[in-house]
């Protein structure tokens, strides 16, 4: 008797195929909201942010010493009679001919002068500032900070998709910005699958029933997304139940920009989250071609139609793996770039360290893998033991991640592609 025909398994789509999928159905959102300054840190600028004045306003002293016109000082021992005091935040007189100006670090600098000479090339005389005696040649410009060296008025200093940062807040301050108009947060319900799945603090290690796992993933994932600026509602736990998980779904959908789950979209009788996603809209990505991280998938959820002004748009759907490698790999490099787009910033390419393996892997993958590795004091890259997708030890171990082609071996010294997690997580 002859075997019956195994049906046609379409190929696994690339990592690259997928994040362009994936970034090619976001379109940024439009809410905006103004908030203080001092809290907007990792907020997206919504807006060109354009200077209404030069920074510095006017051209200021970098040096504590003594402004003077290089005309008088054409040679050291010059002494120049103090003809005024400036202070950072005090006008200043114009410079009379032959005379200096005791002058401080951020003060105005006086008409007429065009250089400061430091403290330290100078010296007091008659001890009550009346004179200084010059020690050294100043060419011209020297110390001075020009009006508008850091910023010019009408300049965009910050441009619309910024996503903010310390430095750039300060920017933002210097041009006397209090408050600015941001893109609002992403809207994010996150929720885990799986009756196995328990919560730390509510059962002990002692009582824990055979096959139980406390939940790590709903940690990390929330962390996650509240450093990349979303809002989240934090659903819990879905039992394994076709009718709770289509439940879930609609609520969720009416109220948020994304769904975020983690664990239930592999094919077991079990996994339910694939056939709820396909009934209450569409799942239109499905497994990938990387390790870890095989079991990603893509679609969208409809809105009810009382769900007020964003019931036309579908909500997104993105389901994870449920073991933690792969929920955490797969995040990185896929989610984070389209909660960066869903917020109007840009999203950055790709740009690998190129460094030597310090080990050997002389077994090829027939996917694209991620290995979780650490940089060692020789300048190489020491590779984690345990590589399994449920040992979340390596990336708490590691520092980044291998990208290693599909089929593809590696030797020791052989150069290979690393992406710091410092990077990925930025």
């Amino acid at each position: 008797m002859t075997a019956a025909p195994q049906p046609h398994r379409a190929p696994l789509m690339s990592l690259d195929n997928a994040l362009s999928e994936v970034l090619g159905r976001v379109t940024p959102l439009v809410r905006t909201e103004s908030v203080a300054t001092f809290d907007a840190d990792h907020r997206v600028l919504s807006t060109d942010l354009v200077s209404a004045l030069h920074v510095p306003p006017q051209d200021n002293s970098s040096m504590d010493g003594y402004a003077v016109r290089v005309a008088d000082v054409s040679a050291k021992g010059v002494v120049l009679p103090v003809s005024q005091r400036i202070a950072a935040g005090h006008a200043a007189q114009p410079l009379q001919p032959g005379t200096c100006a005791r002058i401080f670090t951020g003060a105005p600098m006086p008409a007429g002068a065009d250089a400061v000479v430091m403290q330290e090339d100078t010296r007091e005389v008659g001890g009550d500032l009346h004179a200084a005696h010059i020690d050294a040649v100043p060419a011209p410009g020297q110390w001075v900070r020009r009006a508008g060296e850091d910023v010019t008025r009408g300049a965009v200093v910050l441009p619309r998709g910024t996503r903010l940062s310390p430095a750039s807040l300060g920017l933002a301050a210097g041009i006397g910005m209090a408050h600015l108009t941001v893109m609002a947060r992403p809207r994010v319900a996150l929720f885990s699958t799986g009756d196995e799945l328990v919560m730390p603090g509510e059962v002990a290690p002692e009582a824990m029933k055979p096959g139980a796992i406390y939940n790590s993933n709903r940690f990390f994932l929330r962390t996650l997304l509240l450093r990349l600026g979303c809002e989240v509602s934090d659903l819990g736990i879905v039992p394994d139940q076709r009718d709770l998980t289509l439940a879930a779904l609609k609520t969720a959908a009416d109220h948020h920009d994304l769904i975020l789950t983690s664990g239930g979209v592999s094919v077991g009788e079990e996994d339910h989250i694939k056939p709820a996603v396909q009934q209450l809209g569409s799942l239109d990505l499905w497994q990938i071609a990387m390790k870890p991280g095989k079991p990603f998938a893509y679609g969208t959820v409809r809105r009810d139609a009382g769900a007020g002004t964003d019931a036309a748009q579908p909500c997104h759907f993105i389901g994870l793996p449920g073991n933690p490698v792969s929920s955490f790999v797969t995040f990185l490099l896929l989610v984070r770039p389209f909660l960066l787009k869903l917020q109007g910033a840009p999203v950055p390419a790709w740009q690998p360290v190129m460094l030597p393996a310090h080990f050997d892997l002389p077994r090829a993958d027939k996917r694209r893998e991620f290995l979780r590795v650490r940089r060692n004091a020789a300048g190489g890259l020491d590779l984690f033991p345990n590589q399994s997708s449920g040992v979340l030890t390596s990336a708490v171990w590691g520092d980044g991640l291998v990208d290693n082609p599909a089929g593809h071996t590696i030797a020791h010294g052989d150069t290979v592609a690393y992406f710091p997690f410092a990077d990925l997580l930025a």
